[in-house]
């Protein structure tokens, strides 16, 4: 008989962000115990993570257990000593044959276990198990670790209670509604779980969540914003949007403040008027169902309007000094203790600039790229660097191109951003993001596991994506030059054309097996593989190609001489170095269907290994010179074929 299974994991606040990974570790964990099931499903308040599972077996399956013996030329003692350890008599006992000879077997019968008991026994480390970036202790030193203290947990397997307890916390039926409008104990049954939460103002599913904020706000021109969304949708379990205001003077201030401002400190959505400009009104998401006597909008307003204050005061402040005169103040501002301050990173960026082939105006960019460090609006938000150094140098008359180029130079910040939109901001955040690289690896700072503290993959993410989708003609070699930062970046290439641009992982490393230090060339051959792939000649000819490869690799060969022609043999042999000679310098694509039936002929009939060695040297070099001709596309013996 199956029945379903419920685990509701009971705590104290869990950060937002920290909930989605940690579903996907429970369900990994889960997984892992290999206790047969059907569907599995997860969901999670800020509050609680839930697990429930269908089609579990109340006892698993019986089993039988294997036990090998003594071989069977063992002295009769050693026979009957085995039998008796297991309780039958040596005639009961079968045979196997091995690999070393034949051997004495018991085959035991293993009785299956209760699913509720192998539970009870696998659920606390389960829990504990699940991964967050950090964890606390809260019932002393050495006790139990978790995100933040456990307060209850649900355990029910069918209409049983799965018995176990974990840091003082005992398994149960009894579940807690919403922290102020629920019921701190609620008993509840799998068939009634989610009514009986809902019935306490607990929406379990993050799903219902977020569909109840889309279809709340429809009606309301709110800026989308699906990052803002997923953080209400964990951070509330009854969430309810609401509409404020806030006085139409601060649309004086530039609309880049102002959002931040709503977004990241308010977490409210931004709303437009019909025009699509920014209009004085925002949206807030409360964690109760209604706000009848306005209680929770006019505190929002109020505290929305001081934030708006502090920004004005702040930009107001700010314009008493220009960009320009703010660049000697970095110089008490320090990038990384080993890497000195920002005054030494500018100057580094405005001669990489130079380097990489920006103009004038992209070296005055770098120039003033990081002076709002100094302002009293990125001390107070963060998040605006960059932004509002484009928007001083703008009111304070810096040209276009230099005030975009500031403005955009953080800019991709992911991989779904877009990248700077123009030439000179291309090459002022190519230069940062290539200095703070090349920096942070000379001096031993290198990612490891989840620790990046300056952003390092982001950076060189960056990069690439820049140069690819800025199709700019340069070549990252020289900029390269720790082996460490070439083989970190090799792996963000990969990511960025295997995961994001779709080509195969086979594609991607024959491509860059031939070269990776042009991305836009890189991109290019990238393209012509796929398009060849089409070709019924393509797999054929890569497995030549990498059957040539393994031959020279035995052989040993270094690839240095040049062909004989008087030792080719008439025949395939000769065919082959014809269309070898009659194709060099012509592009795979025209000749892919001439060469590979010289070449599948070659195989089929020249024996390479020749007796003779000066016939065996020449046929080498005759394949070593093909190879080589093209693989400046790829490297076609990493495509995977299925022959």
């Amino acid at each position: 008989m199956s029945v379903p299974f419920l685990l509701e994991i009971g705590t104290e606040e869990i950060p937002d962000w920290m909930i989605p990974p940690a579903l996907e570790s429970l369900q990994v964990l889960f997984e892992k115990a290999a206790i047969p099931h059907d569907a599995v499903r997860l969901d999670a308040t800020p509050r609680r993570l839930v697990l429930r599972a269908e089609g579990l077996s109340e006892r698993q399956k019986d089993s039988e257990e294997r036990v090998l013996g003594p071989a069977r030329s063992a002295p009769a003692q050693a026979v009957a000593g085995f039998a008796r350890k297991h309780a039958v008599r040596p005639e009961d006992l079968t045979f196997e044959s091995t690999p070393r000879g034949e051997y004495y077997v018991f085959i035991r019968k293993v009785k299956g276990r209760h699913t509720k008991d192998i539970l009870a026994d696998s659920l606390p480390a389960m829990i504990l198990g699940i991964h967050f970036p950090k964890t606390m202790y809260w019932t002393g030193k050495g006790g139990a670790q978790f995100i933040r203290p456990l307060r209850w947990i649900v355990a029910l397997l069918g209409n049983d209670i799965i018995p176990f307890e974990l840091a003082g916390v005992r398994a149960g039926a009894l579940s807690s509604g919403h922290r102020r409008l629920g019921s701190g104990e609620i008993a509840v049954t799998i068939a009634d779980y989610e009514q009986r939460l809902r019935d306490h103002y607990v929406i379990v599913s993050a799903e219902e969540r977020r569909n109840k904020i889309r279809r709340e706000l429809e009606g309301v021109r709110v800026k989308p914003d699906p990052v803002l969304l997923e953080t209400l949708v964990y951070l509330t379990e009854y969430p309810t949007p609401i509409t404020g205001g806030f006085d139409r003077q601060f649309l004086d201030l530039p609309e880049e403040v102002l959002v931040t401002v709503m977004r990241h400190h308010q977490k409210y959505f931004s709303v437009e008027d019909a025009s699509g400009r920014l209009a004085p009104e925002f949206v807030a998401v409360m964690n109760i169902p209604s706000d009848a006597e306005g209680f929770v909008r006019r505190g929002n307003e109020r505290v929305l309007r001081a934030r708006f204050n502090d920004a004005r005061f702040f930009w107001e402040t700010d314009q008493k000094k220009k960009l320009a005169d703010r660049k000697s103040d970095l110089a008490h501002v320090t990038f990384q203790a080993k890497l000195g301050t920002y005054l030494e990173k500018t100057e580094r960026m405005m001669a990489l600039v130079g380097e990489l082939g920006g103009d004038r105006q992209a070296v005055r960019a770098a120039e003033l790229s990081k002076c709002d460090l100094t302002t009293e609006l990125v001390k107070e938000f963060t998040e605006l660097q960059g932004v509002v150094g484009g928007l001083y140098a703008r009111v304070q008359g810096e040209s276009e191109p230099v005030w975009q180029a500031i403005y955009d130079h953080y800019k991709p910040e992911s991989m779904e951003d877009v990248i700077p939109r123009s030439r000179a901001g291309q090459f002022v955040a190519l230069a940062d993001k290539l200095d703070t690289l090349a920096g942070c690896f000379g001096v031993g700072l290198v990612p490891t596991g989840s620790r990046d503290p300056f952003a390092l993959r982001r950076a060189a993410q960056g990069v690439v994506k820049i140069i690819v989708e800025g199709k700019l003609d340069l070549s990252l070699s020289k900029y390269l030059t720790d082996q460490t930062l070439a083989e970190f970046l090799a792996e963000r290439i990969r990511y960025y054309f295997r995961d994001l641009r779709g080509f195969k992982y086979d594609e991607v490393n024959a491509c860059m097996a031939a070269g990776s230090s042009n991305l836009a060339d890189l991109e290019a051959r990238l393209v012509r593989v796929r398009n060849l792939r089409s070709s019924p000649d393509f797999e054929p000819l890569a497995a030549s190609f990498k059957r040539i490869r393994n031959i020279l690799e035995q052989a040993k060969f270094t690839g240095v001489g040049r062909i004989d022609t008087g030792l080719l043999e008439a025949g395939p042999e000769q065919d082959l170095y014809e269309e070898y000679q009659s194709t060099t310098g012509q592009p795979i694509e025209s000749v892919i269907s001439r060469l590979r039936p010289k070449v599948d002929r070659f195989f089929d009939k020249v024996l390479v290994n020749a007796p003779d060695a000066r016939i065996r040297q020449n046929r080498l070099t005759l394949l070593s010179a093909l190879l080589r001709e093209f693989s400046t596309i790829a490297d076609f013996s990493e495509i995977v074929t299925t022959a």
